[in-house]
Parts: C-alpha cells; structure tokens; sequence
C-alpha cells in the first residue's frame, strides 16, 4: 500500500485550470481498482492519494500520467507501508496487503 503525498509547486489558481483533468485520472485508476482513496490536504498546499494492488514501478508510471505531474503543478512523495493493525471493518480492503 502507498501514500502519495502532492506538493504543489503552483499557485492555486494554476492549479486550479488542470483539476478537472486530474479528477478524471484519478477516475480511471480507481476503476482500475489502484486508488482508495484521495483528496486535498488542510491547507490546501497539495493532496493524497491511497493506493494499493500495485509495484511501485507501476506506480511510478500510473503518477507519470497524472495531468498534475505532466504540467508542473505538483510534486509527489510515494511513502510504501504494510498495514499491520486496522480498523475490522476495513480487513477486506486490507486483506491483500498481508
């Protein structure tokens, strides 16, 4: 499982014009079953995305598709863990990771 950390490295209203792209990209790869979960952080200096069922080789290449990326707008910080200790309602999402 991986944490994405994006740094922003635009203004916001930079930002702002690829969002719409980025959501569709986001889009694809949780239909593709590689994203659980994502949104901006507080303050908004950036986002997360969660991600799991992936290398991070394929990782990498799934980030390198992300408009953000391709444009400038944000930089990325791929942190890989094993979850050990969950939530029981969350055990089917993490079941794969063990």
């Amino acid at each position: 499982m991986f944490i994405v950390m994006l740094h922003y490295l635009q203004p916001i209203p930079v930002v702002e014009q690829h969002v719409e792209q980025h959501r569709a990209f986001l889009d694809r790869h949780y239909a593709a079953g590689h994203f659980i979960a994502s949104g901006p952080q507080v303050p908004r200096i950036g986002g997360v995305i969660l991600a799991q069922g992936l290398t991070r080789e394929a990782l990498d290449q799934v980030l390198a598709e992300d408009p953000f990326y391709r444009e400038g707008v944000a930089q990325y910080q791929v942190v890989e863990f094993v979850p050990r200790k969950f939530a029981p309602a969350l055990a089917p999402l993490f079941a794969a990771e063990q």
